[in-house]
Protein backbone atom coordinates (compact mmCIF):
# COMPACT_ATOMS: atom_id res chain seq x y z
CA UNK A 1 0.00 0.00 0.00
CA UNK A 2 1.37 3.42 -0.85
CA UNK A 3 2.55 5.19 2.33
CA UNK A 4 0.71 6.96 4.64
CA UNK A 5 -2.95 5.32 3.59
CA UNK A 6 -4.64 3.35 5.59
CA UNK A 7 -5.73 0.21 3.99
CA UNK A 8 -8.81 -0.48 5.96
CA UNK A 9 -9.84 3.19 4.98
CA UNK A 10 -9.88 3.29 1.29
CA UNK A 11 -12.91 5.12 -0.20
CA UNK A 12 -15.18 2.82 -1.95
CA UNK A 13 -16.38 5.41 -4.71
CA UNK A 14 -14.63 8.41 -5.62
CA UNK A 15 -16.12 10.83 -7.49
CA UNK A 16 -13.91 14.26 -8.93
CA UNK A 17 -15.08 17.12 -10.60
CA UNK A 18 -12.27 17.78 -12.70
CA UNK A 19 -12.30 21.89 -13.31
CA UNK A 20 -9.71 23.96 -13.59
CA UNK A 21 -8.63 23.15 -17.74
CA UNK A 22 -9.50 26.36 -19.31
CA UNK A 23 -7.45 28.67 -16.53
CA UNK A 24 -4.24 26.50 -16.76
CA UNK A 25 -4.16 27.17 -19.69
CA UNK A 26 -4.75 31.06 -19.47
CA UNK A 27 -1.88 30.82 -16.75
CA UNK A 28 0.50 29.79 -20.14
CA UNK A 29 -1.07 32.44 -22.72
CA UNK A 30 -2.27 28.47 -24.05
CA UNK A 31 -5.40 27.72 -25.92
CA UNK A 32 -8.24 26.67 -23.72
CA UNK A 33 -7.99 23.60 -25.46
CA UNK A 34 -4.60 22.44 -24.42
CA UNK A 35 -5.14 22.69 -20.87
CA UNK A 36 -8.12 20.10 -21.57
CA UNK A 37 -5.24 18.24 -23.77
CA UNK A 38 -3.46 18.32 -20.54
CA UNK A 39 -6.39 17.62 -18.38
CA UNK A 40 -6.38 14.23 -19.87
CA UNK A 41 -3.06 12.89 -18.40
CA UNK A 42 -4.16 13.62 -15.43
CA UNK A 43 -7.08 11.51 -15.78
CA UNK A 44 -5.28 8.68 -17.07
CA UNK A 45 -2.48 9.49 -13.65
CA UNK A 46 -5.90 9.25 -11.50
CA UNK A 47 -7.28 6.55 -12.98
CA UNK A 48 -3.98 3.91 -12.64
CA UNK A 49 -3.70 5.44 -8.99
CA UNK A 50 -6.96 4.51 -7.70
CA UNK A 51 -7.09 0.99 -9.60
CA UNK A 52 -3.70 0.42 -7.63
CA UNK A 53 -4.87 1.25 -4.55
CA UNK A 54 -8.19 -0.58 -4.52
CA UNK A 55 -11.11 2.14 -5.32
CA UNK A 56 -13.59 0.17 -6.05
CA UNK A 57 -15.84 3.43 -8.55
CA UNK A 58 -14.39 6.27 -9.48
CA UNK A 59 -16.38 8.82 -10.99
CA UNK A 60 -15.10 11.55 -12.95
CA UNK A 61 -17.33 14.34 -14.44
CA UNK A 62 -16.30 14.73 -17.98
CA UNK A 63 -19.02 16.88 -19.54
CA UNK A 64 -21.87 18.03 -18.24
CA UNK A 65 -25.49 18.80 -19.83
CA UNK A 66 -24.50 22.71 -19.63
CA UNK A 67 -21.29 22.09 -21.19
CA UNK A 68 -23.06 21.91 -24.44
CA UNK A 69 -23.99 25.48 -24.31
CA UNK A 70 -19.77 26.27 -24.62
CA UNK A 71 -18.55 27.88 -27.92
CA UNK A 72 -18.81 25.11 -30.87
CA UNK A 73 -15.33 24.58 -31.38
CA UNK A 74 -14.71 24.06 -27.87
CA UNK A 75 -17.50 21.36 -27.68
CA UNK A 76 -16.35 20.03 -30.39
CA UNK A 77 -12.62 19.74 -29.75
CA UNK A 78 -13.65 17.95 -26.08
CA UNK A 79 -15.61 15.52 -27.90
CA UNK A 80 -12.81 14.92 -30.65
CA UNK A 81 -10.63 14.44 -26.99
CA UNK A 82 -13.27 11.74 -25.51
CA UNK A 83 -13.27 9.72 -28.76
CA UNK A 84 -9.59 9.79 -28.91
CA UNK A 85 -9.54 8.91 -24.86
CA UNK A 86 -11.76 5.92 -25.98
CA UNK A 87 -9.95 4.97 -29.25
CA UNK A 88 -6.43 4.83 -27.24
CA UNK A 89 -7.26 3.88 -23.68
CA UNK A 90 -9.66 1.18 -23.60
CA UNK A 91 -6.91 -1.91 -24.74
CA UNK A 92 -5.19 -1.14 -21.56
CA UNK A 93 -8.32 -0.18 -19.32
CA UNK A 94 -9.43 -3.84 -20.27
CA UNK A 95 -5.89 -5.52 -19.25
CA UNK A 96 -5.98 -3.46 -16.15
CA UNK A 97 -9.26 -5.61 -15.15
CA UNK A 98 -11.51 -1.73 -15.73
CA UNK A 99 -15.13 -1.89 -16.43
CA UNK A 100 -16.29 1.29 -18.65
CA UNK A 101 -19.66 2.64 -17.75
CA UNK A 102 -21.19 5.91 -18.50
CA UNK A 103 -23.89 8.11 -16.78
CA UNK A 104 -25.91 11.26 -18.14
CA UNK A 105 -27.83 11.60 -21.22
CA UNK A 106 -25.64 9.89 -23.37
CA UNK A 107 -27.60 9.86 -26.68
CA UNK A 108 -26.61 12.96 -26.95
CA UNK A 109 -23.31 12.26 -27.69
CA UNK A 110 -21.76 12.81 -31.48
CA UNK A 111 -22.85 9.46 -33.10
CA UNK A 112 -19.12 8.56 -33.42
CA UNK A 113 -18.18 8.99 -30.29
CA UNK A 114 -21.41 7.47 -28.61
CA UNK A 115 -20.89 4.28 -30.58
CA UNK A 116 -17.26 4.14 -29.27
CA UNK A 117 -18.51 4.70 -25.97
CA UNK A 118 -21.05 2.13 -26.46
CA UNK A 119 -18.13 -0.42 -27.79
CA UNK A 120 -16.24 0.38 -24.58
CA UNK A 121 -18.48 -0.46 -21.99
CA UNK A 122 -19.32 -3.43 -24.02
CA UNK A 123 -15.73 -4.67 -24.15
CA UNK A 124 -14.74 -4.29 -20.69
CA UNK A 125 -18.28 -5.00 -19.31
CA UNK A 126 -16.67 -8.31 -17.84
CA UNK A 127 -14.37 -6.63 -15.60
CA UNK A 128 -14.64 -6.59 -11.83
CA UNK A 129 -11.05 -4.80 -10.70
CA UNK A 130 -12.68 -1.44 -11.00
CA UNK A 131 -15.21 0.68 -12.31
CA UNK A 132 -14.49 4.04 -14.03
CA UNK A 133 -18.00 5.85 -14.62
CA UNK A 134 -17.80 8.52 -16.61
CA UNK A 135 -20.40 11.53 -16.14
CA UNK A 136 -21.15 12.68 -19.77
CA UNK A 137 -23.72 15.18 -20.56
CA UNK A 138 -24.82 14.60 -17.27
CA UNK A 139 -26.62 16.94 -15.06
CA UNK A 140 -28.24 16.10 -11.16
CA UNK A 141 -31.15 18.15 -11.69
CA UNK A 142 -32.04 16.10 -14.76
CA UNK A 143 -31.09 12.83 -13.42
CA UNK A 144 -33.86 13.60 -10.57
CA UNK A 145 -36.79 14.46 -12.61
CA UNK A 146 -35.93 11.58 -15.00
CA UNK A 147 -36.47 9.47 -11.60
CA UNK A 148 -39.09 11.01 -10.66
CA UNK A 149 -40.78 10.90 -14.31
CA UNK A 150 -40.13 7.06 -14.40
CA UNK A 151 -41.63 6.25 -11.19
CA UNK A 152 -44.95 8.14 -12.03
CA UNK A 153 -45.14 5.98 -15.08
CA UNK A 154 -44.45 3.01 -12.76
CA UNK A 155 -46.76 4.61 -10.72
CA UNK A 156 -49.64 5.29 -13.12
CA UNK A 157 -49.16 1.63 -14.98
CA UNK A 158 -49.97 -0.04 -11.69
CA UNK A 159 -46.35 -1.60 -10.99
CA UNK A 160 -45.80 0.98 -7.91
CA UNK A 161 -47.89 1.68 -5.61
CA UNK A 162 -47.36 5.47 -3.97
CA UNK A 163 -47.00 4.56 -0.64
CA UNK A 164 -43.85 2.34 -1.65
CA UNK A 165 -41.86 5.25 -2.76
CA UNK A 166 -39.27 6.08 0.00
CA UNK A 167 -35.38 7.02 -0.30
CA UNK A 168 -34.33 3.27 -1.17
CA UNK A 169 -36.90 2.91 -4.29
CA UNK A 170 -36.16 6.31 -5.98
CA UNK A 171 -31.91 5.76 -5.44
CA UNK A 172 -33.13 2.52 -7.45
CA UNK A 173 -34.11 4.34 -10.60
CA UNK A 174 -31.72 6.70 -11.09
CA UNK A 175 -28.14 6.12 -13.50
CA UNK A 176 -26.06 4.68 -10.06
CA UNK A 177 -28.59 2.48 -8.91
CA UNK A 178 -26.34 -0.61 -8.77
CA UNK A 179 -22.99 1.65 -7.48
CA UNK A 180 -22.30 2.93 -3.63
CA UNK A 181 -23.03 6.46 -2.85
CA UNK A 182 -19.36 7.88 -3.40
CA UNK A 183 -17.93 8.46 0.19
CA UNK A 184 -15.27 11.27 -1.15
CA UNK A 185 -16.12 13.52 -3.71
CA UNK A 186 -13.04 16.18 -4.75
CA UNK A 187 -13.17 19.39 -7.17
CA UNK A 188 -10.23 20.58 -8.09
CA UNK A 189 -9.34 24.79 -9.27
CA UNK A 190 -10.97 26.46 -5.91
CA UNK A 191 -14.49 26.47 -6.84
CA UNK A 192 -16.87 25.66 -3.75
CA UNK A 193 -19.73 24.11 -4.92
CA UNK A 194 -21.29 20.69 -6.17
CA UNK A 195 -21.90 22.11 -9.96
CA UNK A 196 -25.40 19.58 -10.49
CA UNK A 197 -23.17 16.32 -9.87
CA UNK A 198 -24.29 13.77 -7.78
CA UNK A 199 -27.20 16.17 -5.67
CA UNK A 200 -28.90 13.19 -4.15
CA UNK A 201 -26.42 10.40 -4.32
CA UNK A 202 -23.81 12.82 -2.55
CA UNK A 203 -26.02 13.69 0.48
CA UNK A 204 -23.66 11.91 2.91
CA UNK A 205 -20.26 12.33 0.71
CA UNK A 206 -17.20 14.17 2.07
CA UNK A 207 -16.30 16.89 0.34
CA UNK A 208 -13.08 17.81 -0.34
CA UNK A 209 -11.76 21.00 -2.32
CA UNK A 210 -8.40 21.75 -3.61
CA UNK A 211 -6.87 24.80 -5.33
CA UNK A 212 -5.03 22.39 -7.51
CA UNK A 213 -5.96 22.98 -11.60
CA UNK A 214 -7.09 19.67 -12.95
CA UNK A 215 -3.77 19.43 -15.17
CA UNK A 216 -1.80 19.61 -11.80
CA UNK A 217 -3.33 17.03 -10.35
CA UNK A 218 -1.65 14.06 -10.36
CA UNK A 219 -1.12 11.19 -7.91
CA UNK A 220 0.56 13.00 -5.00
CA UNK A 221 -2.28 15.22 -5.44
CA UNK A 222 -4.84 12.41 -5.22
CA UNK A 223 -3.46 10.65 -2.37
CA UNK A 224 -3.33 13.84 -0.17
CA UNK A 225 -7.02 14.26 -1.24
CA UNK A 226 -7.20 10.67 0.33
CA UNK A 227 -5.57 10.71 3.45
CA UNK A 228 -7.34 13.70 4.14
CA UNK A 229 -10.57 11.57 3.82
CA UNK A 230 -8.97 9.09 6.16
CA UNK A 231 -8.49 11.58 8.62
CA UNK A 232 -11.91 12.49 9.13
CA UNK A 233 -14.75 10.85 11.31
CA UNK A 234 -18.08 9.58 9.33
CA UNK A 235 -20.96 9.63 11.52
CA UNK A 236 -24.28 9.48 9.58
CA UNK A 237 -26.01 11.71 12.18
CA UNK A 238 -24.73 9.48 14.60
CA UNK A 239 -22.53 10.55 17.69
CA UNK A 240 -18.83 9.71 18.51
CA UNK A 241 -19.57 7.70 21.13
CA UNK A 242 -22.01 5.71 18.97
CA UNK A 243 -19.35 4.78 16.17
CA UNK A 244 -17.15 3.38 19.23
CA UNK A 245 -19.51 1.07 21.07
Amino acid sequence: MLEGLDPEKIPAHVAIIMDGNGRWAKARRLPRVMGHREGMKSVRAVVETARKIGIKVLTLYAFSKENWQRPQDEVSFLMRLLAEYLQKEVDELHQKDIQIRAIGEIELLPKEVYELLVQAIKKTSQNQGMILNLALSYGGRAEIAHAAREIARACLAGKLKIEEVDEALFASYLYTKDLPDPDLLIRTSGELRLSNFLLYQCAYTELYFTPTLWPDFREKEFLEALKDYQRRERRFGKLSEQLKS
